[in-house]
């Protein structure tokens, strides 16, 4: 549309709206490791000290967010505990780490807690959420907001998050509801093509304060893929107010004897010191980087298996840790090796997108697996020379729920039939949402952590 064609009044409107700054991130007073949305701070006691029990949602557009959304409800009628004072599994929930679509559940479920199930279906699943978000991307005004190159679609549709789910939350708004567990937003730094967090302590490196930061832009940036959305910016001010560098990082990276993927971790931070060269950060989908939305608990374990961390007071190390991978990538047979053909562009790239980010997942979990197991040993020799309690042994549960891996041929074949969108027809939700409680009902790993549990309570009388 040429600005010749349109009244006067309207044209200064699109000039000054397509000039707008995008929202940045607040500046961070003072770096405070007591304080802010992490981990070790704001997670709430859940009714067990005797299960971690770690939610991971995939990527996946509305697929996704209704197998997650599922798998809630599953846990919502599990009961577990003490005979007499029952309660519910999804109330033992310490974290949920999430990417793209199944952040839109986690961050949903986090912020409203129950109250998903009374409305997220009409607010979410059950919307043409795709047509609403390219109409308002059709709108004048806001294609002249997105020619700009300070404002883009992922900007758009983060003011759209906000309107339709959550009504101008923030982090700092994530503390309030007693048993709310710990939400890990995942996205992809596009400059380094490392995971990146929206917790404190990843706002740290940048001297940001996260609390002021909305939700629904975290999700944004979570989900927005890349030619489709554009990046979600954030502005590096550690250059305006230069810090020591993390501890952690001088420790890794002048010790000789710690390992290359601890070095990397460590590198990956020291990158955002460098607020000189890096002052802005530029986030798109974080399926790019980790599409299960594990590699955040995985990093984790790595730090505290190779670095001796101790989780602060009032973390507790729990005998039971439990993880329940919800895998919405689906298998596709493009029917390529049946023909002699040369494949377009699109075709090739987005048969190697699937095939590196399914194979990084298959190696994620294996990781996850080989951390755990090797802390569990060396906790069980602390225990056998010193006759610490507190060393006891840790049971591991690894839940991974591959719906495209599904016994029953007709559910494979629904399953890897549904598109990655952002809306699916209603039977199609209600059908994901079924698939995904009976496969996790089914589950033998988690028969055995609900066995276990509820067997828990007479073992220790």
């Amino acid at each position: 549309m040429h600005l010749k064609h349109v009244p006067f009044s309207l044209a200064v409107l699109l000039l000054v709206s397509g000039c707008a700054h995008y929202p940045v991130n607040a500046r961070l007073t003072a770096v405070n490791p007591a304080a802010g949305y992490r981990f070790e701070t704001a997670v709430a006691r859940t009714n067990s000290d005797d299960l971690l029990l770690v939610l991971a949602f995939s990527g996946g557009g509305t697929r996704a967010a209704a197998l997650s959304y599922g798998v809630l409800e599953e846990l919502a009628k599990t009961d577990v505990g003490r005979p007499g004072q029952q309660h519910r599994l999804l109330d033992d929930v310490s974290m949920v780490s999430a990417v793209s679509g199944g952040s839109v559940t986690a961050a949903y479920y986090t912020l409203w807690g129950d109250r998903i199930f009374q409305d997220y279906e009409s607010r979410f699943l059950k919307k043409s959420v795709q047509n609403d978000l390219l109409l308002r991307l059709l709108a004048p005004w806001n294609l002249a907001r997105v020619a700009s190159p300070r404002y883009s679609s992922s900007d758009l549709a983060a003011k759209y998050y906000d309107h339709l789910l959550f009504q101008g939350a923030t982090f700092g708004d994530l503390t309030s509801r007693p048993g709310r567990p710990f939400l890990i937003v995942n996205a992809t730094d596009l400059a380094i093509g490392a995971r990146f967090e929206f917790t404190q302590d990843q706002f740290d490196l940048l001297q940001s304060d996260l609390s002021k930061f909305p939700v629904a832009r975290a999700v944004a940036a979570s989900a927005a893929f890349p030619p489709y959305l554009g990046p979600v910016i954030l502005k590096n001010y550690s250059a305006e107010h230069p810090a020591p560098e993390p501890e952690f990082v001088t420790s890794v990276l002048s010790d000789p004897m710690a390992s290359s993927r601890l070095k990397d971790l460590a590198l990956q931070e020291r990158s955002y010191v460098d607020g000189d060269r890096r002052k802005f950060i530029h986030l798109v989908d974080g399926g790019i980087a980790d599409n299960l939305g594990l590699r955040g608990p995985v990093e984790r374990a790595i730090k505290l298996e190779e670095r001796g961390l101790t989780p602060p007071a009032p973390v507790k190390i729990p005998r039971r840790l439990a993880i329940i991978v919800v895998d919405a990538s689906t298998e596709r047979d493009y029917g390529w090796d049946a023909k002699d053909r040369a494949l377009g562009r699109g075709s090739v790239m987005g048969s190697v997108v699937q095939a590196i980010g399914d194979r990084y997942s298959f190696e994620t979990i294996e990781l996850f697996r080989e951390v755990t197991a090797r802390l569990d040993r060396e906790r069980e020799a602390a225990r056998a020379q010193t006759g610490d309690a507190s060393a006891v042994k840790i049971e591991s549960y690894i839940v991974e729920l591959h719906f495209s891996q599904m016994a029953a041929a007709s559910d494979r074949h629904f399953f890897n039939t549904v598109p990655t969108s952002l809306q699916l027809p209603s039977p199609t939700v209600n059908r994901l949402e079924d698939l995904a409680k009976t496969e996790l009902e089914n589950n033998p790993e988690f028969r055995r952590l609900v066995a276990d549990v509820r067997g828990g309570w007479v073992a220790a009388e």
